[in-house]
């Protein structure tokens, strides 16, 4: 099931278990002064009468509150900042998603979780449900639900914005590509059809430094993680937006709470059609340059 193929760049991943595909790794700010773009934050009405037969569900309205994991470190994606605001395309999903099951923004509870124990969280009930560049494959669903995906990303590449000389991977010969050690995008994009040659680096935030500096000519991740860089410098940077993988993001849940799934799985279709979606896309990656598509409803069930 398609939800939208992003025109824009990037990758992210960071392979530090055999399920991980190229949603993950590290990235935080690329170390010079950004653009100051605002990043949108959405209220949404929240649902008093959810009433839903879910262990999950009812333990968090007995606690008064709802836990969210999610990325702390993804520009205009998933960011918090250092007053603890979260902010990002992914929180507002997350919101959304909170105030149809009955949640105001005052009740939730954010958590960050980092990407290789992803599954642990939620498969020991440390948060209710997963926002954060989750791909959706085979291998996850042994262990948690998925009620998505709500956005498609792939690997794409992120450059100077004057540089017109890579339109594509088919572009990058003899060109200094960075990305993340181990990652699924970097052992893509190292593969001899291309002709690139990689740097690997720590953190996707250097990468892009490296390449604000001059010296590399290309990051490699999810395009949504490429976005918010774009995002923050849109005079400095852009996404070429042409991916040549497909990462499905899913909202991570409980594998057995269908529920809850079917739940999560209404509140997305309906702020889909009700405009939310856009303009929560429009205020945050949006802000990219790239164009929005509307994900494809009705989604997946099963």
């Amino acid at each position: 099931m398609r939800i939208r193929k992003t025109a824009a760049a990037g990758a992210v991943v960071l392979a530090l278990t055999a399920t991980a595909t190229a949603c993950g790794g590290e990235s935080g700010t690329a170390g010079d002064k950004a653009a100051g773009e605002k990043v949108f934050s959405g209220t949404y009405p929240v649902n008093d009468k959810a009433d839903l037969n879910s262990a999950t569900w009812k333990a968090a309205k007995k606690a008064g509150k709802i836990t969210i994991g999610a990325k702390a470190d993804q520009p205009f994606l998933g960011f918090q900042d250092t007053t603890g605001k979260r902010t990002g395309f992914d929180i507002e999903i997350a919101k959304m998603i909170a105030a149809d099951l009955g949640f105001s923004e005052k009740q939730i509870e954010f958590k960050t979780i980092d990407s290789n124990v992803r599954e642990t969280a939620i498969a020991k009930g440390q948060v209710d449900y997963y926002v954060g560049t989750y791909t959706i494959n085979e291998e996850r669903k042994k262990q948690v639900g998925f009620a998505g995906p709500y956005y498609t990303a792939g690997a794409d590449l992120l450059i100077r914005r004057d540089d017109k000389s890579i339109t594509g991977p088919d572009t990058v010969k003899g060109k200094k590509v960075c990305s993340i050690v181990g990652s699924t995008p970097l052992q893509e994009i190292k593969k001899p059809k291309y002709g690139a040659q990689t740097t690997e680096l720590g953190k996707y935030s250097l990468c892009v430094k490296q390449l604000l500096d001059g010296q590399v000519d290309a990051v490699t991740t999810d395009d949504a993680i490429l976005k918010g860089y774009a995002a923050e410098r849109p005079s400095k940077l852009k996404v070429v937006g042409k991916p040549f993988t497909k990462e499905p993001y899913g909202v991570g849940l409980q594998k057995d709470d269908k529920v809850l799934r079917d739940a999560i799985t209404d509140a997305l279709e309906k702020h889909i059609k009700n405009g939310d979606y856009k303009k929560a896309y429009e205020g945050t990656l949006g802000k990219s340059g790239t164009s929005f598509v509307a994900p494809q409803t009705p989604l997946p069930r099963d």
